[in-house]
């Protein structure tokens, strides 16, 4: 970690909702005068989008029916470890974007699917923000978790993630219901070992449960909406946190552990501007301090 250039992860599966946090961090920078910079998980996957596909086949024709991007053999993890702690020393380091579409491939002059070339991160930042996959794994060989100064975790509920995901998939991708779940399947024991683990290494962990019923998430019609879910926040160290603030200001709010809020998910928006905003100022004051 780095008083003079503080780090903030992001983490959370694919369609967990980081990128709706990363859109609330934005509005705090914005309002706050914060200059970040930005980089992606996806800029870290080892392979661009044919590659993968051919290696998938390659894998499967081998026996290995677990092959997926969460794993070390499919991601630059020390790449990932050396620009958090690059930036943590200077202030900077290299990144690169993953191309995903053809409206991102007007703006970067890259074909869909693949990567730009690496570049150095602009400097005069005030901190560095990451959101993907891994912003707290933690193996035999790497520590990215270690690096970052502000650790949160954005996780539904297992069956409302296997509906965002096959909605999504579906919908977008034009999968079919089995092809998902072969996916989801196949995905399963890296999320186990990489994906779960790292909400232990995080500080804050925002996770959504539904209220409705969502026991065969395969034949789920409609994906929960935030009316109809709760959100368990849980901070790891909550020394400071004003909690009885925290319950007036967000209605229907209630402590379900010493560590952790419980507030509906309409108000999730709410409850991490009122959370996250003095953290970050915290950081702030910390790099004015240091400078």
């Amino acid at each position: 970690m780095s008083r003079a250039h503080p780090i903030i992860s992001i983490t959370g599966s694919s369609g967990a909702g980081t990128t709706s946090v990363k859109k609330t961090f934005e509005q705090i920078f914005r309002r706050e005068k914060v200059v970040a910079a930005y980089i992606e998980g996806d800029a870290f996957h080892r392979y661009n989008r044919l590659e993968m596909r051919t290696k998938m086949l390659e894998e499967a024709e081998r026996g290995n029916k677990h092959f997926s991007h969460f794993s070390p053999e499919t991601n630059l993890f020390e790449e990932l470890e050396k620009v958090f702690r690059d930036y943590g020393e200077s202030g900077t380091g290299m990144t690169r974007h993953y191309v995903h579409d053809e409206e991102e491939a007007k703006l970067y002059g890259a074909k869909p699917g693949t990567f730009t070339e690496w570049t150095q991160l602009p400097e005069g930042s005030d901190l560095l923000f990451y959101e993907g996959l891994h912003g707290a794994v933690v193996t035999d060989k790497v520590n990215v978790a270690q690096h970052a100064d502000l650790k949160i975790g954005v996780v539904p509920v297992i069956n409302l993630e296997w509906i965002q995901k096959l909605h999504r998939d579906r919908r977008d991708r034009g999968y079919t219901a089995e092809a998902v779940t072969d996916t989801i399947l196949r995905r399963m024991p890296d999320y186990v070992n990489y994906i779960c683990p790292q909400f232990a290494e995080t500080d804050i962990n925002f996770q959504r449960v539904p209220t409705v019923d969502t026991s065969n998430p395969f034949i789920a019609r409609w994906i929960p909406t935030p009316d109809e879910s709760m959100v368990v926040i849980r901070l790891k160290n909550p020394r400071g946190i004003d909690f009885p603030y925290l319950l007036s200001m967000i209605p229907h709010s209630f402590m379900s552990r010493a560590n952790s809020i419980v507030i509906h998910g309409a108000k999730l928006d709410l409850a991490m501007q009122l959370i996250l905003t003095p953290l970050i100022l915290q950081l702030m004051e910390r790099k004015r301090r240091t400078i």
